[in-house]
């Protein structure tokens, strides 16, 4: 049974190289997860593969399931979950094409639902958030970059914000002051349902463009496809890498 599983991001529907040995369609006490878990082995080992905006990339950041998507994972038994963003660069050495690998998180979004701990409770339920990512798992992805090759920082503050419109420029002055590096949609609640469940969570952020007002260029998506395009085969050799050092 696969203990580890991926999460892709905008740019990561499917992980090229999977050996994909069937898909689990799971329904979950939260409802349905973004699609079927697909199982398979990737670089010599085996792990499950959920993108959370869906196969065909049709559910914006602020409809994602997020509680049926890491209920799902755990049921099948996951353990660790490394979960691949596409982010804004906010601070100095995260311009586009940089992979990060943050160390804590800001949670600007609202109204999601951000919580396993909320009904049929006997007691009020609270978790430690103080380091939001799990610190076992971040160290072996940076161990697993430089084996590879690769450049990475380590660490960087991201700041989850709502979406799906793109921040203004005064959004992004005040998440720098605050001492955000990255700017991203999807990393809450994510890692804090992950805590909840006891899922060693760590994520890979993949800078696409700058933030906005950080230059005095508009973001336009083919810049940002651009960057995809090159910087998600990085990607997909770090998490290569990250498996075979399991």
């Amino acid at each position: 049974m696969a203990k580890i599983a991926i999460i892709g991001g905008t740019g990561l529907t499917a992980l090229a190289g999977l050996q994909i040995s069937g898909q689990e369609d799971l329904d979950t006490p939260y409802g349905r997860p973004s699609g079927p878990v697909s199982r398979g082995v990737f670089a010599g080992k085996e792990v499950l593969f959920l993108p959370r905006h869906g196969y065909s990339h049709t559910i914006p950041p602020h409809k994602i399931n997020y509680r049926a998507n890491l209920w799902a994972l755990r049921e099948l038994g996951v353990q660790q979950v490394i979960a691949v963003a596409a982010v804004g660069g906010i601070g100095a050495a995260m311009g586009p094409g940089v992979l990060a690998i943050p160390d804590q998180i800001i949670d600007y979004t609202w109204s999601r639902v951000a919580t396993y701990f909320e009904e049929g409770l006997s007691k009020v339920v609270h978790i430690d958030f103080s380091l939001p990512y799990c610190e076992d798992l971040r160290q072996l992805l940076l161990a697993a970059g430089q084996a590879a090759g690769l450049s990475l920082v380590a660490g960087g503050t991201y700041g989850a914000t709502q979406g799906p419109r793109l921040e203004t420029a005064a959004e992004i002055a005040r998440m720098e002051r605050d001492g955000c590096h990255l700017v991203g949609m999807t990393g809450m609640p994510e890692a804090a349902l992950a805590r909840e469940l006891e899922l060693c969570y760590a994520a890979c952020a993949l800078s696409v463009n700058w933030a906005a007002g950080k230059t005095a260029d508009l973001i336009t998506m083919a810049d940002i496809e651009r960057e995809l395009q090159t910087g998600m085969e990085r990607v997909r050799q770090l998490l290569a890498q990250t498996l075979r050092m399991i």
